[in-house]
């Protein structure tokens, strides 16, 4: 089967943390108007020489040197982001140039919102699959902080910066690989770019998004594993978007799985929108709980509004 293993994963979160407690003193809200709707109690927020560029490069050159492998045999360099420093350069060619990635190494950037780590997966596969090569960089990374209407207690209580990278191989073995992807074009999250007066900040309809996210996760879940010919119980983790901890309990139980597979970090980091999964990966993989020849599937939903899920096999 052809497809990709996820061989080293790096991750990069700003020094500042955030609190429920400090936002209480911005917003009318609270710890436990918080936690109990979202299950978020910190997140993080960028400095003034912070970015989603920065992030970036630090997670990359992590992942990088976790592989084992040298810049010039990367063959393909994919960031997923919708919060970009600039509209040129792309963030993935900053990367590029930091890690001296080779010229001959197609780097660009994809804008899927919170589905973004799973589209760039997708992407990475067939840019491999066509131009040839054998390894992938794939990175998620947000500075939403810069995209807040910190007066906003409906969004600014949800949203926090970082990254995550992967470093993918491309193999011909019988390791299991599917993707699935998705959109339906709707604005019940949207987030304005740049105008004359300025970018116009984050809006969420959040009732719509919850029916949109509840119906999404199981169904690309579903889809995977039907592409796979796996079930629940062949996968160690999933690891799904983390955007709040009510959507995944809700499928939890609707799928009637076991929640310990159901990976959860969003209570010290909230919404990083493409960062979450792979910043997520990085945690599981720095705290020896993802071993190699586990398989995991992968869950995308947001923005867009996109979805999309991925299995694949770590071997490290």
């Amino acid at each position: 089967m052809n497809g990709l293993q996820l061989i080293a994963t790096g991750g990069a979160l700003p020094e500042r943390t955030v609190t429920n407690e400090e936002l209480s003193r911005m917003v009318d809200t609270s710890d436990e108007w918080i936690t109990t709707r979202t299950g978020i109690r910190t997140r993080h927020y960028c400095g003034e020489t912070e970015n989603a560029a920065t992030l970036a490069i630090r997670a990359a050159q992590q992942a990088l040197e976790r592989s084992g492998l040298g810049p010039e045999e990367i063959s393909c360099c994919i960031c997923a982001t919708l919060s970009a420093p600039d509209a040129t350069p792309s963030v993935a060619c900053q990367v590029q140039r930091a890690l001296h990635l080779p010229e001959g190494c197609p780097a660009l950037d994809v804008n899927a919102a919170c589905s973004g780590f799973i589209y760039g997966t997708a992407a990475a596969n067939g840019l491999l699959a066509t131009l040839g090569g054998k390894y992938a960089l794939v990175i998620g990374c947000e500075a939403l902080s810069r995209l807040m209407d910190p007066k906003d207690r409906s969004t600014c209580v949800l949203f926090g910066d970082g990254a995550g990278a992967a470093v993918f191989e491309r193999t011909e073995s019988n390791a299991p690989f599917a993707v699935t992807l998705g959109a339906r074009g709707d604005d019940a999250i949207h987030a304005g770019g740049p105008s004359r007066t300025g970018s116009s900040p984050i809006t969420m309809d959040g009732k719509a998004v919850f029916r949109f996210a509840v119906d999404a996760l199981p169904k690309s879940l579903d889809r995977v594993l039907q592409k796979t010919g796996l079930n629940l119980d062949d996968l160690s983790w999933v690891v799904c978007h983390q955007a709040n901890s009510r959507i995944i309990d809700h499928c939890v139980r609707h799928l009637n799985a076991d929640p310990a597979k159901f990976y959860k970090n969003m209570d010290h980091h909230g919404n990083t929108s493409a960062a979450s999964i792979p910043v997520a990966l990085n945690e599981l993989a720095e705290s020896g709980q993802l071993l190699p020849g586990q398989t995991i599937a992968c869950i995308g939903f947001g923005g867009g509004l996109t979805w999309g899920g991925a299995i694949f096999q770590y071997r490290k």
